[in-house]
């Protein structure tokens, strides 16, 4: 059988197959943060397109952490009751559900202050953000230990933490993004402090499976490296963190050259450095890639995204172009 479709055991619960929809903000979301119908359709459809796991966009877990003020919100008790219909939606068609629990930091675009580790503008066409204080960062941390207390209430199977593309956690992580000069930044452990403290306190209340997403690499001199990486993963896994999606950018202003599979090396290494599973995201687009990544076991999961919003079943497709055989939703059986 193709590898791509095999069951995967992550933590407690079994993926009936090692494809993922990576999370993708869709600004749809009403201004308070709640589910729109759009979200329901969206997410179910590629359940119906059977998705192992599906991986709700990067959610909010303050107003002031958002992207943008469309953005989906887990901020408030408000929110669980959108989001568990979400979460039905998807289950619905037997595939396991997560939600990307998210700050985006000074990439923030909303109304009011916006805040980072340090008082610096990811460009000119951002805002400069307020050096966090310490009780603004025990505030983000209380902020995460909620949204996992709502999103467990919300029937969610998996969290995944983001700490990648330049928003908050990882303009922590990043030395070119992170000037700070107390316990909070310089050596490795400093700047790792934040997504430690964020990972024990959503474990405090969350035993599920638990991911965190992380840009392995920042494409800049004085940016983060495979070698920290490779050590901020090994820490992950030591306190419970079950699957490392493996991305990379986005942390500063940079040119990226992206070609079919770029990011795949950094999961391959991730996840024979450290020990730890990894997930393979980034211009993944045809069933015979996604299976050699698993079969020359170079990452553990296949995290699909634009490929998925051009065709909710491509996982149908992959089936015939590797010649396995996949169960339809009852009511598809005649055109599949």
């Amino acid at each position: 059988m193709a590898k791509l479709f095999e069951p995967y055991q992550l933590q407690s619960i079994t993926l009936k197959n090692r494809i993922v929809m990576a999370p993708m903000c869709m600004y749809s979301a009403e201004e308070d943060g709640r589910v729109t119908p759009f979200h329901l359709v969206h997410y179910a459809t590629r359940a119906a397109g059977q998705a192992g796991l599906i991986i709700v966009e990067a959610t909010g877990i303050v107003p002031e952490g958002r992207i943008s003020s469309k953005d989906l919100g887990i901020w408030d008790d408000a929110h669980i009751e959108g989001l568990r219909q979400l979460v039905d939606s998807m289950k619905a068609y037997g595939a396991k559900t997560a939600i990307q629990l998210a700050h985006a930091g000074r990439k923030a675009t909303v109304d009011g202050d916006i805040f980072a580790p340090s008082a610096i503008a990811f460009s000119d066409a951002y805002r400069t953000p307020q050096e966090m204080t310490l009780d603004d960062i025990a505030y983000v941390v209380e902020a995460f230990k909620q949204a996992a207390v709502r999103a467990a209430q919300a029937g969610f199977d998996a969290l995944e933490i983001h700490a990648a593309h330049g928003y908050l956690l990882s303009e922590f992580l990043s030395p070119a993004t992170n000037k700070r000069t107390d316990p909070y930044g310089g050596s490795q452990e400093n700047r790792y402090r934040l997504l430690r403290q964020v990972i024990d306190v959503i474990r405090s209340v969350w035993t599920g499976p638990l991911l965190v997403r992380v840009s392995a690499e920042d494409y800049a001199e004085d940016g983060t490296t495979m070698e920290d990486f490779i050590v901020f993963s090994r820490w992950m896994k030591s306190q419970g963190v079950d699957l490392v999606d493996v991305s990379t950018g986005g942390v500063v202003e940079a040119s990226i050259h992206a070609f079919p599979g770029y990011q795949v090396p950094h999961a391959e290494t991730i996840k024979r450095e450290a020990g730890i599973p990894t997930g393979a995201v980034g211009l993944i687009t045809t069933a015979i890639q996604a299976e050699e990544i698993l079969q020359n076991q170079r990452a553990d999961l296949i995290f699909l995204a634009r490929a998925l919003l051009r065709e909710p079943y491509w996982p149908l497709h992959a089936a015939k172009e590797l010649r396995a055989e996949i169960q339809p939703p009852v009511q598809y059986v005649r055109g599949w």
